[in-house]
């Protein structure tokens, strides 16, 4: 039996991941959207194309995603790979890079690089001046 994919469901689960609420997203969507069509719009088996555009530029999530996920198959999936047999056999990696703290830690890195050239500059030029006065 062929499970139909609930678009609307879709629209709102990857919503709620990225934890946009109605309005807001009514709001990026433009002035004939509001809160109530959002809300609508959550409740449709199936979604117009022009507007799944829009919801995917809106959220940055690719069309096919509000038209592929299906709950059923990805929870299937993740018991499969995260049981504890599975466990042993996957090496799972998970990374949280925050990118402004990453830019952060290069920029003190950089200022503390910066203030070693400095200090050896001037030891550098102590030298020099040592050298000049004998």
């Amino acid at each position: 039996m062929e499970q139909k994919i609930h678009q609307g469901r879709n629209v709102k689960r990857f919503r709620e991941m990225l934890g946009i609420k109605q309005e807001a997203l009514a709001f990026d969507l433009g002035n004939d959207w509001n809160q109530k069509k959002i809300s609508m719009l959550e409740q449709k088996d199936i979604i117009e194309e022009e507007i799944l555009n829009q919801i995917s530029n809106s959220l940055k999530i690719p069309v096919e995603a509000f038209q592929n996920f299906d709950e059923e198959q990805a929870v299937n999936l993740i018991s499969c790979n995260f049981s504890d047999n599975a466990m042993f056999n996957n090496r799972i990696e998970v990374f949280n890079n925050n990118p402004i703290e990453e830019i952060k830690k290069l920029h003190e890195e950089k200022i503390s690089l910066f203030e070693r050239m400095l200090k050896e500059k001037d030891e550098m030029m102590q030298r020099l001046e040592k050298l000049i006065n004998k």
